[in-house]
């Protein structure tokens, strides 16, 4: 089972966004709010040098991006791609 993980915060319509995205394809994932818990706001930019935005997309460890980038890899029909790897 591949392993999703959101890194994202409160009020945050591109968050929403994600995670709408995820649900409506069935996918589980693991949501760290970095509002509530800080210290993940660093795990994220250690994960992902140079990104202080929310949210942040992992799929099996591998840095997806944002909301954007999670839409264009649903777009070019990529996801199911990323999770069986």
């Amino acid at each position: 089972m591949a392993k999703i993980e959101v890194y994202s915060g409160d009020y945050c319509p591109y968050c929403v966004r994600a995670k709408t995205l995820l649900k409506k394809k069935n996918l589980e994932f693991i949501e760290y709010n970095v509002q509530l818990e800080p210290e993940r706001r660093q795990e994220m930019a250690a994960r992902a040098p140079g990104v202080r935005t929310i949210p942040q997309i992992f799929i099996n460890d591998r840095h997806v991006g944002g909301c954007d980038d999670l839409y264009a890899l649903e777009r070019k029909g990529e996801i199911e791609s990323w999770l069986n790897c």
